[in-house]
């Protein structure tokens, strides 16, 4: 046995933790999972699509099967203004970094990133597409 407190790590778990993710997994197989990726991807898919039509903007996802997740960069403006600017008009996004699996073999910089799920409307991917727009 350790003498430290990590012979503590074994026993103690996030017992919070496991049961929210039993309750979403509940939750989610409710909805059932291809009802929530086929309102997902048609409705991220609309997002890349209007994204790709502003002047300066560049969809940076990848992939067969894209998923809700929809990256981006706006040329000459970094990732972090543009999602700073974006949450003053409390629209939710982040800042992704580089990420190990691609980003850095693609030499990509920070990229903002929007994650649609099967809640989100229309009307909000509009006016999220509007104050990109906006910003580029």
């Amino acid at each position: 046995m350790r003498p430290d407190a990590r012979r503590f790590e074994n026993w103690e778990r996030n017992v919070t933790g496991q049961l929210g993710l039993g309750a979403a997994v509940d939750y989610a197989l409710g909805w059932g999972l291809a009802d929530i990726a086929g309102r997902i991807e048609p409705l991220a898919a609309e997002l890349r699509r209007r994204l790709a039509d502003i002047p300066g903007v560049r969809v940076r996802d990848r992939g067969r099967r894209p998923c809700g997740i929809v990256t981006f960069t706006v040329e000459g403006k970094p990732a972090r203004d543009i999602v700073a600017a974006l949450r003053q008009g409390r629209i939710n996004c982040h800042v992704s970094g580089q990420s190990v699996l691609d980003a850095r073999a693609r030499r990509l910089p920070d990229v903002v990133r929007a994650s649609v799920h099967y809640y989100n409307t229309e009307e909000e991917v509009t006016r999220f597409v509007a104050a990109v727009a906006a910003l580029a």
